[in-house]
């Protein structure tokens, strides 16, 4: 099980083809979130063999995604940030944002000698990614960390350079810690940082981090473990230093359940909880309500149920935490709803 699961990590980059031939057809195709690229690799494969349907997902970005699925040359996207009204009305039809998994957008970070213990509060993460604070030895950074020993290092600060539904995560975090943040830059998929040199998915921004010390970027909590990277301890909403984890990215959804609109689109970044991890997102498939390819639609049906049954129990293995059961229930009946 362990050299499955870091088999199923190691290939978080690039186009995945999920089967045993390249002789046997793609039965559905999807593009989008690199957040979700290692748990949709696992589960593809896992139901390939079982069902043989065959799953082509392009880890290409949230951004990247939503515009293949409105072109409609995928038969699902993959996003970290939930369709807008725009997005919608060029559906072509009505469309339903399902929510199919819960992750952590890790701070990362990569100090010559600190591998782990390197505490931010929420204004001092935004002063580094406002261009406030250029160096680790910085005072603010220094007053927070008193068993570390923080370099005379510049700081290079790694942001998204693609329309990325981890930088909507991310970027709503910030704005909502942040009135000079969200006056200054907002969020969304893709913003005008202040700073920063870009990388191209999940998978660009771990490199850059990994190859340039005294890096800090924003990655899912997959990549940092599967790449070895340290990764900070966020001060919470209640007050309390937080690495991200399952159980901490838990936290932060059981705080929100009673919020959840009919249509699944929140956003539970800075959620209150004491356990909670501040930097946490739901992760949503975008699909039409109407399927034009009944076949092809009764195929996708049944691929969603089996990720929220089968998939979602398993989701723990890679560091995603599983949907609350009562949001299952929900979700599965907004899946009924697809005509095909």
């Amino acid at each position: 099980m362990k050299n499955f699961k870091k088999a199923i990590l190691a290939g978080v980059a690039g186009v995945v083809m999920m089967g045993a031939s390249m002789a046997h057809a793609v039965d559905l195709n999807g593009a989008g979130s690199t957040f979700d690229n290692p748990i949709f690799q696992k589960w593809f494969h896992e139901y390939y063999t079982a069902n043989s349907l065959q799953v082509n997902y392009q880890s290409i970005g949230s951004g990247g995604g939503i515009q293949q699925w409105l072109a409609k040359t995928v038969d699902f996207g993959a996003t970290d940030a939930f369709l807008t009204s725009d997005e919608e009305s060029k559906a072509g039809g009505p469309s339903l944002n399902l929510p199919v998994v819960l992750g952590a957008v890790c701070v990362s970070y990569n100090i010559p000698g600190i591998d782990s213990g390197l505490k931010l509060t929420p204004k001092v993460l935004v002063d580094i990614y406002m261009g406030k604070i250029t160096n680790w030895n910085d005072p603010a950074i220094v007053d927070l960390n008193s068993g570390l020993t923080l370099p005379d290092l510049k700081i290079n600060v790694v942001r998204r350079s693609d329309g990325s539904g981890t930088t909507n995560i991310f970027t709503s975090y910030l704005s909502k810690v942040s009135t000079a943040w969200s006056t200054a830059v907002g969020w969304g998929k893709s913003v005008d940082f202040p700073v920063g040199v870009g990388g191209k998915g999940n998978e660009g921004v771990a490199g850059i981090i990994r190859q340039y010390p005294g890096s800090i970027g924003y990655v899912e909590l997959a990549y940092a473990v599967q790449n070895k990277m340290a990764f900070v301890a966020l001060k919470n909403k209640a007050g309390n230093f937080v690495e991200p984890s399952v159980e901490a990215t838990t936290a932060a959804a059981e705080g929100a359940m009673h919020k959840i609109p009919a249509d699944f689109k929140i956003m539970i970044t800075n959620a209150a909880g004491e356990k909670a991890y501040p930097i946490c997102g739901f992760s949503w498939v975008v699909v039409r309500v109407s399927q034009e390819d009944s076949v092809k639609g009764k195929k996708l049906v049944d691929l969603l149920n089996w990720m929220l049954d089968t998939g979602n129990g398993e989701a723990s293995s890679l560091y995603y935490a599983p949907l609350p059961d009562a949001l299952v229930a929900k979700v599965k009946d907004a899946v009924a709803t697809i005509k095909f």
